[in-house]
């Protein structure tokens, strides 16, 4: 699993995917830093509501995962080298795991610093406060990792449908359906967010820690069972 976790890092590393990247995870904390110069400091709701869950959940995480998360098994489609993987004595879960490991390892810095420094500037340092957004943003990149992962095993046109549902479920129906929330990703985050300091963000208008915390690792286990299965049944080129 090594071997295919190294070789999943050097093809998903590429010069322009890392600068856009670094554009897409800077934007936030740019945005932190004007607000908080401005002459009216924004509220708490404010920044929960443009910079964590409007930009850092539902926008900038799932936009630099699915670069990195459509490439990792569509390169080795393309390059016609994903035979070459299947018929190693690896078990099929040995090569999706690695798979999605490097793509949480590519996605997972950039934006977990990105949080790290929004929070920082907007809560002046409240170490609670920093921990649960960086760490509640992890928690999405995990998970949309494992969801693009799946999907790009699916479909040549993982990058178009991926952001369409960036788009429409996560930024429109599950903003204005309130049952969609069990189902998105980005509600799973904000929860767990709010349990995680539940001081400065407490509300009764997102899912409870609890079943954030369970439906976070249903999706996981199912998103990870799904390329599994896939890669077990699809017609290798």
């Amino acid at each position: 699993m090594g071997a295919v976790y190294r070789l999943t890092l050097r093809q998903l590393t590429g010069k322009w995917r890392m600068v856009i990247m670094t554009v897409l995870a800077a934007m936030p904390v740019v945005i932190s830093l004007l607000t908080v110069r401005s002459t009216r400091a924004p509220s708490v709701r404010e920044f929960e509501s443009v910079v964590f869950s409007g930009m850092l959940a539902g926008s900038i995480s799932p936009l630099v995962v699915l670069a990195i998360a459509a490439a990792a098994f569509a390169n080795e489609i393309d390059d016609r080298t994903l035979a070459n993987l299947t018929l190693t004595p690896l078990a099929r879960w040995q090569i999706v795991l690695p798979k999605l490991a490097a793509v949480i390892t590519i996605a997972a810095p950039f934006i977990g610093i990105s949080a790290f420094a929004s929070s920082q500037a907007a809560f002046l340092g409240d170490t609670k406060a920093v921990m649960a957004i960086t760490s509640a943003t992890l928690v999405g990149v995990i998970l949309y990792s494992a969801a693009f992962v799946w999907l790009g095993l699916m479909t040549t046109h993982a990058i178009a449908i991926g952001l369409l549902y960036i788009v429409l479920w996560e930024g429109f129906f599950s903003g204005y359906v309130s049952g969609v929330r069990f189902l998105s990703i980005r509600h799973y985050s904000i929860a767990l967010m709010h349990a995680l300091d539940s001081r400065r963000f407490a509300t009764s208008q997102h899912l409870g820690g609890t079943v954030a915390v369970v439906t976070s690792a249903v999706a996981l286990a199912l998103f990870f069972v799904l390329a599994v299965r896939r890669l077990r049944r699809m017609d290798v080129p």
